[in-house]
């Protein structure tokens, strides 16, 4: 299972393990440019109204650990995962 938001654009999705993990969850709200993490005590949580700001930086792909976080291009239906 994973936790996963769309919005028009874009989708981000996190595995269960990535959502439950509140060191992970602070790495990835301090690499996002524009909030679309917030780390609270028990892991990530995916901000719905920024989900569309991505700016496909890639940032929070190096702030996880391989295949954690995955960004949904859904304009074009790819992704970028790591």
């Amino acid at each position: 299972m994973s936790v996963r938001v769309d919005d028009v654009f874009i989708g981000i999705e996190l595995t269960d393990e990535a959502a439950r993990d509140p060191e992970l969850a602070r790495r990835l709200e301090e690499a996002c440019p524009v909030d679309i993490f917030k780390a609270t005590d028990s892991g990530a949580e995916i901000v719905r109204e920024n989900v569309d700001e991505c700016v496909l930086c890639g940032l929070c792909l190096d702030a996880a650990p391989p295949g954690a976080v995955t960004v949904h291009k859904l304009y074009d239906e790819t992704t970028l995962a790591r």
